[in-house]
């Protein structure tokens, strides 16, 4: 695995090549235990600019880009792209940094995705800390959740997919933005609206997957044997209230936290709640973070 430039990334990135020829862009920073932060759809390493001089502070701590987003440019292989093969991603990257072990604060998608590799390489997780992982099929637990899935399928998933198919990406980014977060068409500044834009190709690659929500069995996710704290925002919209309330349920050693005043984006709608959730958590489970771990390549 290599680690070169992208002319294209911000001069504080560095690009993982991974054996897979996926590249990902990335920002590592601070000492002590290995962290990864793993973003949601619609953000890139940017998006923990509110935890990053917190947990850097305390932790060797590690951001990037996931497969689809800016400023990579790897491009589709195939149609059912979705968080098993990111969380291939993620332990490639964990790989090329070198850590054997790592502490995975993942944010919607992103938290699809920890709780992947998780299941298919536990022993690389020292402790899991997710806020609400979309995993659709969940909502299908509960009546609620059926009935809250249906609705956002029907107000969010296929308007949003009909613009993509037709080209609109910017009314696609508006649906999808507006129906994650609870608000119908999104209003978006133009900065937001260049971010989304930014982000796009993984907003569609997800959108137009032949699964992009795959199964993840809840007898494995009881039985992940780390430490796991799962995070909600107080005002999140009901799809995500009832897939969060399903996911829970199916994990009931998993630790809980409701972030106030926060809707989906958790960690961006109040960072501070969120920051003390989860550095409380990691202060009170150190013990499985205190073991050998090479940064030789970090």
């Amino acid at each position: 695995m290599t680690d070169t430039a992208n002319p294209e990334a911000p001069t504080t990135l560095r690009v993982a090549r991974l054996p897979s020829g996926v590249e990902l862009a990335h920002d590592v920073a601070g000492q002590g235990h290995p962290l990864v932060f793993i973003h949601g759809v619609m953000g890139d390493w940017r998006s923990w600019d509110p935890q990053w001089p917190a947990f850097s502070a305390r932790y060797r701590c590690a951001r990037y880009s996931r497969r689809y987003n800016h400023p990579n440019r790897n491009t589709m292989a195939s149609p059912d792209h979705s968080a098993l093969q990111e969380a291939e991603d993620l332990l490639g990257l964990l790989d090329h940094l070198g850590w054997e072990r790592a502490i995975l604060v993942g944010s919607s998608y992103g938290s699809f995705v920890a709780l992947a590799l998780a299941l298919q390489h536990p022993q690389r997780c020292a402790a899991l800390a997710l806020s609400e992982p979309p995993m659709m099929k969940y909502a299908q637990r509960s009546a609620a959740g059926r009935e809250a899935e249906a609705r956002f399928r029907a107000e969010v998933i296929e308007p949003a997919n009909d613009a993509f198919r037709r080209g609109d990406d910017e009314a696609g980014a508006r649906i999808m933005t507006g129906g994650i977060n609870g608000q119908g068409m999104a209003t978006l500044t133009p900065e937001a609206m260049q971010r989304r834009l930014q982000n796009i190709g993984a907003m569609k690659t997800l959108a137009l997957s032949s699964d992009e929500f795959p199964w993840l069995p809840p007898e494995r996710l009881a039985a992940l044997p780390m430490p796991v704290l799962l995070m909600a925002g107080e005002r999140t919209p009901p799809i995500h209230a009832e897939i969060f309330r399903n996911v829970c349920a199916t994990m009931p050693q998993a630790e809980r936290a409701l972030i106030n005043g926060a809707g989906h984006g958790t960690s961006r709608d109040n960072p501070a709640a969120f920051n003390a959730h989860v550095l409380d958590f990691l202060d009170r489970h150190d013990q499985p973070f205190a073991r050998p771990h090479s940064t030789a390549r970090a």
